[in-house]
């Protein structure tokens, strides 16, 4: 793997710069398709599609909380991929992306119904290798489901990545909530806060608004919003149920997870887990900087992360 030379050491400007970073824009030479995807009766989920001639792969990214196809990460990731001949579905999760009116329910850190759907239509329509890039939530989302398939993904998945995976939701949420975190604590907030008053507008009687004074914190919004409305009770049994770790050991695929050891939201310590030295299959590559989905480079190519993500899918794989 390519060693990796951080633009910033310090955490919080690693995890800033990554989401502002003026990243390439694939479209004006790989034109965009909106495709929606029928994953249940009453639900649509909407994924931009770049497809080349000749793709020798197609590679599905999913963002992370209250991200979509447009994020940063997943718009350089789409580039670099292109470039090397993969073709690219941005995978918006329920509602997110401009598509709350696409489906009642939204989404949430262990919904993997909806990408199992695009990744099983994917391959069959194209035939080619099929690889999933999950980032953040999306990342405990991407390792979730392959740790679900099982056996099940070999022939239907060639491999996964995971970036920042909060592969022990309860533990990152409540990391949020030291005082050095208070910048993303209140914008993960205040969206959250925000989809819930959309949503009302077209589902009043599903999003009710009665909650939103008493949430201050992610736990909170899990505990009124997320427990209640996917039916796990309590923020406490919804981290517990859907945390990736507990999948770990039953991936069946090559599966590659990058992690900054100072990520403020991702304490390093999740990682200390027994399925790291009984999985083959797991390779694990953490940076000692990086921040939260950062890992800009000081030197070229600039966004480390995808190289070497790209690189690693180039790999022969057992």
């Amino acid at each position: 793997m390519r060693p990796f030379s951080p633009f910033f050491k310090n955490p919080h400007l690693a995890t800033i710069a990554g989401n502002f970073w003026q990243r390439p824009v694939s479209e004006l030479r790989w034109p965009a398709a909106s495709v929606l995807y029928q994953t249940e009766p009453d639900i649509q989920v909407l994924v931009r599609q770049q497809l080349p001639p000749d793709a020798r792969g197609e590679v599905i990214l999913i963002h992370g909380l209250e991200g979509s196809s447009e994020s940063g990460y997943a718009r350089s990731m789409a580039y670099g991929a292109l470039e090397r001949g993969f073709g690219v579905h941005r995978f918006n999760m329920r509602g997110c992306g401009g598509t709350e009116s696409l489906a009642v329910m939204s989404y949430h850190a262990g919904q993997t119904s909806d990408l199992l759907h695009v990744v099983r239509e994917r391959r069959r329509l194209s035939g080619k290798p099929v690889w999933v890039v999950g980032y953040s939530l999306g990342a405990n989302v991407t390792l979730k489901l392959a740790g679900e398939l099982a056996e099940e993904a070999i022939g239907l998945l060639a491999g996964v990545a995971a970036v920042s995976a909060p592969i022990d939701l309860a533990s990152c949420a409540h990391a949020l909530n030291r005082p050095s975190n208070l910048i993303y604590r209140n914008r993960f907030v205040d969206r959250l806060k925000e989809r819930i008053r959309r949503k009302n507008l077209l589902s009043p009687d599903v999003y009710t608004l009665e909650h939103l004074p008493k949430v201050k914190s992610i736990v909170d919004f899990d505990d009124y919003y997320t427990s209640r409305l996917f039916g796990f009770g309590t923020a406490a049994n919804y981290f517990a149920t859907q945390s990736s770790n507990q999948f770990l050991e039953r991936i069946r695929i090559p599966a590659l997870l990058l992690i900054a050891k100072d990520d403020p939201m991702v304490p390093f310590h999740v990682y200390d887990h027994p399925a790291f030295g009984r999985n083959p299959l797991l390779r694990l590559l953490p940076v000692e900087h990086g921040g939260h989905l950062g890992f800009i480079s000081r030197t070229q190519p600039r966004f480390w992360l995808d190289h070497t993500i790209l690189d690693w899918m180039e790999q022969p794989h057992p």
